[in-house]
């Protein structure tokens, strides 16, 4: 059989894209590294802390597997997180055509993997210690960064007029999303983790006692079956997890087909105190990401609402809603 000395110029470029792949992976460092990303977007400071090394060194690392497509930068703030490339991408390909040869088993592995958990639980826990401190007036509190009210018929329009059957609510907080669609479902399931928060969502809903529950659940696991709710809404949530994406698809599975996922958080924006002093972890979304997010989920027909701020200093809101497929 006759072999080309000159492949095509498409197959060259595969194999020498493929070659710079294997080259940047061929490091233990930059190998662990990929591992734990597929745990969700990573900060480089929290890479850094899980392999125990330098952050200038692991940055160094970073910026190789970014050169060579086995993994995707993206700046905030002060802040820089990583992941790996978008799904069904010819770079995820590659990254997980890596991955896949190493050994879950292997120790360094499994103990980069422990402190990647240490580090998750102790940055709950401070979210967590949060929401004690401000659960009593947390109206005030999220008064310092948008006026609620202001948004509530653009949420009520992106949802749709229903009647819901059944609504889930992610991070029910004080119970708000339940209150606004109070007169559109027949019932409703709210969760969180924080019980301070909780028991204020309990007394507000009292009226509502004979149609609404909440309890606690995460957003990880949530503490309701796939397939069985008309409508989610995700409310202010997503900037205070350390993997939104995971939550939007947990969010998802709740959804029977052809039901609405409606997010509402910030739009992406440069205030790093949000950070030091509300415990935010992400400062805002952008579109192209919820979108990423919401396809792999397996929603459809995404709209996007964007709600400018009225004076200066003050955050954009964003509301996404997509459909169950």
């Amino acid at each position: 059989m006759f072999i080309s000395p000159n492949p095509p110029v498409a197959e060259r470029r595969d194999a020498e894209r493929l070659v710079g792949a294997l080259r940047a992976a061929g490091e233990q460092t930059r190998l662990r590294a990929l591992a734990l990303l597929t745990e969700g977007e990573l900060a480089v400071g929290e890479l850094a802390q899980a392999l125990g090394q330098s952050q200038p060194r692991v940055s160094r690392h970073l910026k190789l597997l970014t050169e060579a497509g086995l993994v995707e930068r993206a700046p905030e703030g002060a802040w820089v997180f990583y992941r790996l490339p978008r799904a069904h991408s010819a770079e995820r390909h590659l990254a997980e055509a890596v991955l896949a040869t190493l050994d879950p088993a292997d120790p360094l592995i499994a103990r980069d993997a422990e402190r990647l958990s240490a580090i998750r639980s102790a940055r709950d826990e401070a979210a967590s210690q949060y929401f004690a401190r401000n659960a009593a007036d947390w109206e005030r509190v999220r008064a310092l960064h948008l006026p609620e009210a202001d948004i509530d018929s653009a949420i009520l329009e992106a949802a749709g007029k229903g009647p819901f059957a059944l609504m889930a609510d992610v991070g029910v907080g004080q119970g708000r999303m339940i209150q606004l669609f109070a007169d559109r479902v027949a019932r409703a399931e709210g969760f969180d983790t924080s019980r301070q928060m909780l028991a204020i969502a309990r007394a507000s809903l009292g009226d509502l006692a004979a149609k609404a529950g909440v309890r606690f659940g995460d957003a990880y696991a949530p503490p309701m079956e796939a397939a069985s709710a008309d409508l989610v809404t995700i409310h202010q949530v997503l900037h205070f997890l350390s993997d939104p994406a995971r939550a939007v698809a947990e969010a998802a599975r709740l959804l029977k087909r052809g039901g609405r996922l409606v997010i509402v958080d910030f739009a992406p924006h440069a205030l790093e105190f949000l950070r030091e002093e509300h415990a935010h972890r992400r400062l805002g979304f952008a579109d192209a990401e919820i979108r990423e997010w919401c396809e792999a989920a397996g929603l459809q027909r995404l709209k996007i609402k964007a709600l400018a701020p009225d004076k200066p200093g003050a955050l954009t809101v964003k509301i996404w809603a997509g459909d169950k497929a």
